[in-house]
């Protein structure tokens, strides 16, 4: 598990995206240009939602002057644009170009590629199997906080033995 999450948290996939597509761009601007084109109902919001700098600082839950930047940087790049909103014509939303597009679908591509290939030794059973135990897995941080009165109790023993060594 440890060896998975270390993978996941350097974003090797990503990464080896960037490289053997020969993106000139880094993770962070990857992660905008992702942000940008994900449908509102992964982020579990209105189906509507416009894209604005806000909305990408909230998804990528960093601060608005960084997404401010990243987002700049992008539509110099000519991978992003600014548009009008069409509720409101003060406030100004992000879509991709055409090129910005192309990038996020040859980088889902690749993903899904490197992911069929590997999953393609598994057997019908397997991925039977599999598919509903990783949903299953995967909803444990979404669950509500509820812990069981031993977790609750074996908590509060850690906590005493941090602050006594003796206990």
């Amino acid at each position: 598990m440890q060896h998975w999450r270390r993978r996941v948290v350097k974003r090797e996939l990503g990464q080896r995206a960037l490289a053997d597509l020969e993106l000139d761009l880094d993770m962070p601007l990857l992660d905008v240009l992702m942000v940008v084109w994900t449908p509102a109902e992964e982020f579990d919001e209105d189906p509507v939602c416009e894209v604005m700098v806000s909305t990408v600082a909230t998804r990528l839950m960093i601060d608005p002057s960084r997404a401010s930047r990243l987002t700049s940087e992008l539509i110099r790049l000519g991978l992003v644009r600014r548009a009008v909103s069409q509720e409101d014509a003060r406030r100004a939303v992000l879509e991709l170009t055409d090129e910005g597009t192309r990038i996020v679908h040859a980088v889902r591509h690749y993903k899904f590629l490197i992911l069929g290939n590997f999953l393609k030794g598994w057997t019908d059973q397997e991925l039977t199997a599999f598919i509903p135990l990783l949903e299953r897995f995967s909803a444990w941080s979404e669950a509500p906080e509820d812990p069981s009165e031993q977790i609750v109790t074996e908590i509060a023993h850690l906590r005493k033995s941090l602050a006594d060594p003796k206990v």
